[in-house]
């Protein structure tokens, strides 16, 4: 898998979660101590989040860090647009 798409990935990912969550990218931003502008970044994939980055989302979101790389439910909404 090349390196932007996982990026990529990772960033619709996480606002998978922070949407589940009912959690505004503001919110989730401040929980990480991060700027709005930076979180914003982090979910259109346009960064390498470091792995401690990764992990202080995955603890603001109360979830474990290995959630983040659960690509499965986003399969699952390709599958299910795929077939409209």
């Amino acid at each position: 898998m090349a390196v932007d798409k996982l990026h990529k990935l990772i960033g619709r990912r996480i606002k998978m979660l922070r949407d589940k969550h009912n959690i505004s990218q503001q919110v989730l931003a401040a929980k990480c101590n991060f700027e709005k502008s930076n979180m914003s970044r982090i979910e259109a994939g346009n960064v390498n989040s470091t792995i401690s980055t990764l992990n202080k989302i995955a603890v603001a979101l109360d979830i474990p860090l290995k959630e983040i790389f659960d690509f499965s439910d986003l399969q699952k909404m390709r599958d299910s647009s795929d077939k409209n």
